[in-house]
């Protein structure tokens, strides 16, 4: 009778449109829900080649929208022979209760909780279908979850003790409450934030806290008498949900750990959720002393157990790389257990009886720590960062304490606690043997620094890199500092490990380009570690290794990667070159030479590394050094054509920021004519300037051309980048052409302007029109710049009112006051708002116009809604938060 009506409802709903099998399932007049129509419904949906899926995905959508399609939830979740269909009426229900459950009548709360909680016991109480409907019995008890959200324990008190008491009437049924528990258990301790009240949350705690008792007492029953392997599992894991909050009674006044330990951690099956609980337990901490001792029998015996499965000494990465999921896992949680026990409780274990187990796990914790797996390193990596830190922090205060350091020892000779240099020293030497294997680690894997561009793709080609992965910056910088720590501890040990591992990439033993770069990495991070005279030792035989290695190999990629080596090395290391002059302008050659190597990120580093070095060694360069006839910026600059004559205008920009630099060291020794070497540095783009300019003189049209205005912007911004090193003495070098450059934007600002009035907004995106406005950009912050580092004696803040700031408000103002509002150029904002705030009472007078030319125009751009001109509206409010301070500070001059 079923399968005939069935078969009626199948051909009816072949005949109607989406638009009928919408209306007849939404129909509440109808006394029974035809479960078949949706059914079909939703087959459609989930059908790929149908032509009528997306109208099912938008009539579904819309019935679901029904408030009141709950009430056909169990005729579906009953009757239909669709999975899909059975998952869409266990959603609907689901809906309800979480949007709907506080507005139904008590009668209808208590139907849906009895059908949910019948549903479950049917359901989890048969093995066939408990195997069968595994996933959709999850969400049933994820449903049954959201009704105890709403119900329990106010208005269902007895929830607890029914659970535990079904329990016991059968192993399948229990399995499926162990679920309920666990999910219960995050609901309230995880994921309650955001989905229930302080006050609801609170209340349920409590009643757990209350009933945990029963809770406990099945858990233990089960994990005692039970054989049934996925009601052990799910039990563990339900227990290990509940372990960071229960009293502890539970947890050390019970046979829990004895259970755990000698009876589940051996089998293979449990191992993992076993782990997962003795973790949460050992990473209790700020507990009352009376536990101390029990944390030491949990570590001790846990050790003799480990000790069963695999020795402190076994490589675990063969294990790793061929073992199964679980060995992965059981590795993985290993190194979370060793992290959280050693963080809340390590100095419990440092006392003699248990150093020797406290030394066996952190042996274990190194091995851990070699897998070839970033996460479980990161885990492994933020311990020893830890640990590395304590036993510095550890030393220096000892250090102090003892009067060692201090300029007068007032402390005399065995400081203020006795014993706490020897402690100390005690400590350090006890942890001595598992640091030298921390350190040999975090060399081995050191993380890609961000100055490194030269990368190994998944190809195995070496390239440049394009994009910057912030969390292995971030990891360098854990790398970087822990082994800071370390070197500190024991800078013999480091350097031996370093030039050990030296020692086999120059004899080709071990020779890798990722060997020899995680090496390299190391040995740049550790600068500052070491006193000068052991840090020079072992940069020269590095750097004399690294440069013997870079003529030995064949090949340009082996060249790029040891070049890019060289490069971040001695970038690291500013106190050697600063106090080696030959050796910094060997270094320097070196860089100049790589400048001319045509392999992607050699170039960039090349020119990076010289402006690292240039800020960090200015005066070196331009003061008189031992042997040399002049300071070594004449030969520069005077080789400084064929130096960047292979470099892409970005690299040229940072070459002369860098030499820029050197200029802007005007101190102690600086005997050059800082004014003429700047004009001798630039009179490479002065001579492409004036080059276009005479073509400019002959015909404007020129300046029209995109490779002309292209060379504009380049030789802009390279005056740009000198100007902000420099400070006021580009001074001399701005007069040379600022007038030019000031006809050059007003000749610009024309041209869009008349493109904009001929053909209308959609001028502003030709690729013509943007070049001349970036050109424009690139004049407005060489201004900025200018007026930004201004100042006595090369440009006093009147001069700079009286000379530079007049001949600007013309074309500047008018232009963007004329303009469209999609073509005015936010940096004109800027400009004023440094003019103002830099020049202050200087230009006071300029102020209202200023303002009338920006004000208005501005304002209206802004106004029209709150999403367009981003920049302008920043840099307008900056523009007027300084007119305002130079308004009161002008009024209170003139008061006092």
């Amino acid at each position: 009778m079923m399968a005939a009506t069935n078969g009626a409802s199948m051909s009816t709903s072949a005949n109607m449109t989406m638009e009928q099998k919408t209306a007849r399932l939404l129909d509440f007049s109808i006394a029974e829900f035809d479960v078949a129509l949706l059914d079909n419904l939703i087959a459609t949906a989930y059908d790929n080649s149908s032509r009528d899926r997306s109208a099912a995905n938008t009539a579904l959508m819309r019935i679901q929208e029904c408030p009141d399609l709950w009430t056909r939830a169990d005729a579906i979740l009953e009757r239909s022979n669709n999975t899909q269909s059975r998952f869409f009426g266990l959603q609907v229900l689901d809906n309800a209760i979480r949007t709907r459950w506080k507005i139904l009548p008590a009668e209808q709360r208590e139907g849906i909780r009895n059908y949910v909680v019948g549903k479950v016991i049917s359901m989890a109480g048969d093995d066939v279908s408990l195997k069968r409907d595994r996933f959709f019995i999850g969400k049933l008890n994820l449903t049954l979850v959201q009704i105890l959200k709403q119900e329990w324990p106010h208005n269902w008190p007895t929830f607890i003790s029914d659970l535990v008491g079904s329990s016991k009437t059968s192993e399948l049924l229990c399995e499926n409450n162990m679920h309920i528990l666990k999910l219960l258990s995050e609901e309230v301790f995880d994921f309650s934030k955001d989905q229930m009240t302080t006050e609801k949350v609170k209340k349920m705690k409590e009643s757990l806290n209350v009933e945990f008792s029963s809770i406990y007492h099945l858990c233990e029953f089960i994990l005692e008498r039970s054989t049934r392997p996925s009601l052990l599992s799910v039990t563990l894991q339900t227990l290990q949900r509940f372990l960071t909050w229960i009293p502890l009674g539970f947890i050390f006044q019970t046979q829990l750990v004895n259970i755990l330990l000698n009876k589940y951690f051996q089998e293979p099956t449990f191992r993992n959720d076993t782990l997962e609980c003795l973790t949460e337990i050992g990473s209790l901490s700020d507990l009352e002393p009376q536990y101390d001792l029990l944390f030491k029998q949990l570590f001790v015996g846990f050790m003799g157990q480990l000790e069963r499965i695999f020795r402190p000494e076994t490589d675990l990465r063969p294990a790793f790389e061929n073992g199964s999921e679980n060995d992965c896992v059981f590795i993985q949680r290993l190194a979370l257990f060793f992290c959280g026990f050693f963080k809340s409780h390590i100095k419990l274990l440092e006392d003699k009886e248990h150093q020797p187990h406290l030394m066996k796990g952190l042996f274990y914790l190194v091995k851990i720590s070699e897998v070839p797996d970033n996460e479980i390193f990161k885990i492994c990596l933020e311990y020893w960062n830890l640990l590395a830190q304590d036993l510095y922090k550890n030393a220096t205060e000892a250090k102090f304490s003892t009067g060692h350091g201090g300029v007068l020892n007032l402390a005399g000779g065995d400081g203020g606690m006795p014993g706490g240099g020897a402690r100390s020293s005690a400590r350090k030497y006890m942890y001595g043997p598992v640091l030298t294997g921390v350190r040999r680690v975090m060399i081995e894997r050191m993380a890609k620094p961000e100055e490194v561009l030269i990368v190994e793709d998944e190809n195995g080609d070496i390239v440049r890199e394009t994009t910057k992965d912030t969390d292995v910056i971030a990891q360098y910088k854990t790398m970087r500092e822990t082994l800071v720590f370390l070197t500190h501890l024991n800078c013999d040990d480091t350097e031996n490990i370093m030039l050990a591992k030296l020692t086999l990439q120059v004899d080709g033993t071990q020779f890798s380009w990722n060997n020899l770069s995680t090496l390299s990495w190391a040995i740049g991070s550790i600068s500052g570690s070491m006193s000068e005279e052991e840090e020079k030792r072992f940069l020269v035989t590095v750097i004399k290794d690294l440069l013997g290695l870079c003529e030995m190999k064949r090949g340009k990629d082996n060249k790029a990667v040891i070049a890019s080596n060289i490069m971040y090395v001695v970038g690291q290391y500013p106190r050697f070159l600063r106090a080696h002059w030959k050796f910094l302008k060997t270094v320097v050659n070196k860089l100049f030479e790589f400048m001319h190597e045509s392999h992607p990120g050699v170039q960039d580093m090349a020119c990076d590394t010289f402006l690292k070095i240039a800020q960090k060694c200015k005066r070196k360069f331009v003061t008189m050094q031992h042997e040399e006839n002049t300071p070594f910026i004449y030969e520069l600059v005077e080789q400084l054509p064929s130096i960047i004559s292979d470099l892409e205008p970005h690299q040229v920009q940072a070459f002369y920021e860098a030499v820029g630099c050197m200029l802007s060291d005007k101190g102690q020794g600086v005997t050059i004519d800082r004014s003429a070497m700047l004009s001798q540095l630039m009179a490479l783009p002065n001579r492409s300037w004036r080059a276009i300019m005479d073509s400019a003189n002959k015909s404007v049209e020129s300046l029209m051309v995109p490779e002309t205005i292209k060379e504009i912007i380049k030789i802009l911004k390279s005056n740009n980048r000198v100007c902000n090193m420099v400070g006021s003495l580009f001074a001399n070098q701005l007069q040379t052409f600022f007038l030019d450059m000031l006809n050059v934007y007003k000749v610009y600002s024309e041209r869009i302007s008349t493109a904009v009035v001929e053909q209308g907004e959609i001028a502003t995106r030709l690729s013509l029109i943007r070049t001349m406005r970036s050109a424009k950009k690139e004049v407005l912050r060489l201004l900025s710049t200018f007026v930004e580092k201004s100042g006595p004696p090369e440009a006093d803040p009147v001069a700079v009112a009286q000379g530079f700031i007049p001949p600007v408000l013309d074309p500047i103002l008018g232009d963007y006051q004329r303009n469209i509002a999609g073509a005015r150029d936010p940096e004109v904002l800027a400009l004023f708002a440094t003019i103002v705030q830099k020049l202050k009472s200087h230009v006071v007078n300029e102020v209202p116009r200023i303002m009338e030319a920006i004000f208005e125009c501005t304002l209206q751009m802004i106004t029209t809604n709150f999403e367009d001109f981003p920049e302008h509206r920043i840099k307008f409010f900056v523009f007027l938060r300084v007119c305002v301070s130079l308004i009161c500070w002008s009024i209170f001059a003139l008061v006092y």
